[in-house]
C-alpha cells in the first residue's frame, strides 16, 4: 500500500503510523532551509559546516545534525567536510533559476501555522472567524511582505501547469484570452511567447500590477499581455475568445464557481471557450495529493475545497458550456476545456 493510493486498501505497521504522524519534521526542515536561504548560499559553493553556520547565523549547537538531515532527505549532498546542492535542489530550490520552487515553499511556511489548527477546523468547518484573507491578497493586504511571498508561490504553483496548456489546447481559432485572478502573468507570457498571434490579459487585482509588469519586462513580454486592474466579484470580466480560471474556482465556495462561470459564459463570443484547472478530485475520491490539498483549501479559505470532476463538468453545464475535454496533467491538475455553443 503506498501513502498515494491508500483508500483503506490494507494494514499499516505502528512505524508507518509514527512516520504518518511526526511527517511535519520533514517539512518543517524543508521549509526552513528555503527560509534562511541554505540552498542559494550553497548554490555559489559548497561550503564547510562552520562556514555556513557564519553566513547564516546557525547556533552550532544545531548546525550539524541539520545539515546532515537535509543531506538525509536528499536535497544536499556531502562531499568530506563540505556540503553542496543535490541536482534538484539546484534545479528547484536556488532562487532566481527558472524551475524554483521555493516561492510555493515559503508561502507554506505560512499556511503550517494554519495547519496546527486542524482540530478545530474539524469542528469549524473553516478558519477562525477573526481570519480575513483580504487582509492578505485582497485589495488593500495588510501584509507586504506575506504578498510578495504569495505572488512568487502563486508562480511556482503554476509555472509547471503553463508549458501543458501551450501544448495541449488548441490555439489556432483563438485571436485573445484573459487569464482571470492571472497574479503577475506567468501563464500568460507562456502562451503569448509560445503562439505570437495570441493577444493576452491578466485581469487581477490592484496589488498584483507593479509585480506584474516587472514580471512582464523581466520575461520579455512586456507590450504582448495588459493587466486589466478589477474584481470578478463586482465587475464583468473582460470580452475575449478564451477565458482562463487556474487555480482560481478553488479559492471560492460552490455557489461563487458557479457565478463566475456565468460570468465567463457571458463575456464570451459564441464560440469561444473556458478553460478550467486546479488540482481536482478524481469521482472515486482516492487522490491523496489533492484531497489533501483540498484541506489546505478549507483550513485557509472561508469558501474553498478542490471539487470533483464531475462537479466541474455540472456547473459547466449548468452555466450553458459544453465540455469539449477533460485531462489530467502530470502537476495532478485537472484541465478542462468548454465550449460556448456558437449561434
Amino acid at each position: 500500500m503506498t501513502a498515494e493510493t491508500s483508500a483503506g486498501a490494507g494494514e499499516v505497521d505502528a512505524f508507518t503510523i509514527i512516520q504518518l504522524g511526526t511527517g511535519y519534521t520533514r517539512a518543517k526542515l524543508v521549509q526552513s532551509a528555503v527560509e534562511i536561504g541554505l540552498f542559494g548560499l550553497l548554490a555559489k559553493a559548497p561550503a564547510t559546516e562552520a562556514e555556513i553556520r557564519t553566513a547564516l547565523g546557525i547556533h552550532p549547537r544545531i548546525a550539524r545534525d541539520f545539515l546532515d538531515a537535509v543531506v538525509a532527505i536528499g536535497l544536499l549532498l556531502r562531499d568530506g567536510e563540505r556540503y553542496r546542492n543535490s541536482a534538484g535542489a539546484q534545479r528547484f530550490l536556488v532562487p532566481g533559476e527558472p524551475e524554483y520552487v521555493g516561492g510555493f515553499l515559503e508561502l507554506a511556511t505560512v499556511l503550517y501555522d494554519a495547519w496546527s489548527g486542524l482540530t478545530a477546523t474539524l469542528r469549524r468547518g473553516g478558519p477562525p472567524p477573526e481570519y480575513r484573507p483580504e487582509d492578505l491578497y485582497g485589495d488593500e493586504p495588510k501584509n507586504p511582505e506575506f504578498f510578495a511571498k504569495y505572488v512568487e508561490g502563486m508562480d511556482s504553483a503554476n509555472k509547471n501547469v503553463a508549458p501543458e496548456l501551450v501544448s495541449r489546447i488548441d490555439w489556432s481559432r483563438a485571436g485573445s484570452f484573459v487569464d482571470v485572478g492571472g497574479c503577475r502573468g506567468n501563464v500568460a507570457a507562456a502562451l503569448v511567447r509560445a503562439h505570437p498571434h495570441l493577444s493576452g490579459t491578466v485581469f487581477d487585482v490592484t496589488p498584483t500590477e507593479p509585480y506584474f509588469h516587472e514580471h512582464m519586462a523581466r520575461l520579455g513580454t512586456a507590450g504582448r499581455v495588459s493587466f486589466h486592474v478589477g474584481d470578478f466579484f463586482r465587475d464583468p470580466l473582460p470580452p475575449a475568445d478564451v477565458l482562463i480560471f487556474g487555480h482560481v474556482l478553488h479559492d471560492w465556495a460552490p455557489e461563487d464557481r458557479r457565478m463566475l462561470l456565468g460570468k465567463a459564459f457571458d463575456a464570451l463570443p459564441p464560440g469561444g471557450s473556458v478553460v478550467v484547472y486546479d488540482r481536482m478530485i478524481d469521482d472515486e475520491r482516492t487522490n491523496l495529493p489533492n484531497l489533501l490539498l483540498s484541506l489546505n483549501m478549507i483550513i485557509g479559505t472561508p469558501g474553498g475545497s478542490e471539487y470533483t470532476v464531475g462537479e466541474c463538468h455540472r456547473w459547466l453545464g449548468e452555466a450553458g458550456f459544453r465540455v469539449a475535454s477533460t485531462e489530467t496533467l502530470p502537476t495532478r491538475d485537472v484541465l478542462v476545456v468548454a465550449g460556448k455553443p456558437a449561434r
